[in-house]
């Protein structure tokens, strides 16, 4: 048995290692030598804020997703406007980068579920098309 003082975090602790076919077994903590002050305990964190609704998707309506998270820097189309395939619907700044969400068939716009300015997470409806 090989006995070392180690230090973790400014408390000292004595500990015993025994030596098994030259593998070491893990070392128990003894009692800290030294009192050490107790640290505040950590601050709660505050409860996640509730996603936004769903959009509903009327039947045959097909849902335009956001890629990736980012913020609402335009939306070109309103509710009730014709659109066709490959369409520029909205712009979506990520990662210092404007993006521009295409329609991806064509149709009417059923509804627009996000405003100007609004912060999305990845797969969060933006738009359907009817």
């Amino acid at each position: 048995m090989k006995k070392f003082n180690i230090t973790v975090n400014g408390n000292s602790y004595e500990v015993e290692v025994e030596e098994v076919g030259g593998v070491a077994s893990a070392p128990r903590p003894a009692a800290p030598t030294p009192a050490a002050p107790k640290a505040a305990p950590a601050p709660k964190a505050a409860p996640a804020p509730k996603a936004a609704p769903a959009a509903s998707v009327p039947a045959g309506g097909e849902k335009v997703t956001a890629p990736m998270p980012g913020t609402v820097l335009d939306i070109k189309v309103s509710e009730g406007d014709t659109v066709n395939s490959g369409d520029v619907l909205l712009i979506l700044e990520a990662m210092k980068m404007e993006n521009e969400i295409m329609a991806p068939a064509t149709g009417k716009v059923v509804s627009v579920a996000v405003n100007k300015g609004a912060s999305v997470n990845s797969g969060d409806v933006l738009i359907v098309i009817g």
